[in-house]
């Protein structure tokens, strides 16, 4: 018994040692947040319409998105035309994008607020969940349609000039959006 009593002693020993150096968990500090799953800045970005990577599909293979295309206006050398249709595209665009981040938000605060209050259980689970990705979707599709509304005004030779200007266009592929469209032919 005093050997099992020992091995039991040096094991707590090794224990509270491991304990005393382990890194803490990934979310420590998190759980003071006022919405656990969304960081300050990421309610931030989302009541300003930032884009937080959800139109890269889009911009990534070369479909450039408003605020970009301005960054770059004289680069680019936009019409008088193309800078009022991109600018009036980007403050509709900003506007819904906050309106979708702001009901995004709210999602994620009735679903944080279920767990604290402990109101939440399976079926109301399953509703916030399913509002909040639904939420999730309507957003990046804005963000994402606002890209093809953006190529739309653009002639292919200012799309690899955007693409060059952001560094994607070094041994790259033409994107679908700067492809000619040779209508009847398959």
């Amino acid at each position: 018994m005093p050997a099992l009593i020992k091995t039991a002693g040096c094991i707590a020993l090794a224990l509270a040692a491991h304990l005393a150096t382990a890194e803490p968990a990934p979310y420590a500090g998190q759980q003071k947040r006022a919405i656990k799953s969304l960081s300050d800045q990421d309610v931030t970005d989302l009541l300003q319409g930032q884009g937080m990577g959800l139109a890269k599909a889009a911009e990534l293979n070369g479909y450039p998105g408003p605020a970009h295309v301005l960054e770059h206006a004289d680069a680019l050398a936009l019409t008088d035309q193309q800078r009022t249709a991109t600018t009036a595209l980007l403050h509709a665009h900003k506007e819904a994008a906050r309106k979708l981040g702001a009901a995004l938000i709210a999602s994620e605060e009735a679903l944080d607020e279920a767990f604290k209050t402990g109101t939440i259980h399976p079926a109301r689970l399953s509703a916030l969940t399913g509002e909040i990705g639904q939420r999730q979707a309507r957003l990046r599709e804005e963000h994402l349609r606002t890209h093809l509304a953006q190529t739309a005004l653009l002639h292919s030779d200012q799309i690899q000039r955007y693409s060059a200007l952001r560094g994607y266009a070094a041994g790259s592929e033409p994107s679908p959006a700067t492809r000619p469209v040779h209508k009847g032919h398959h």
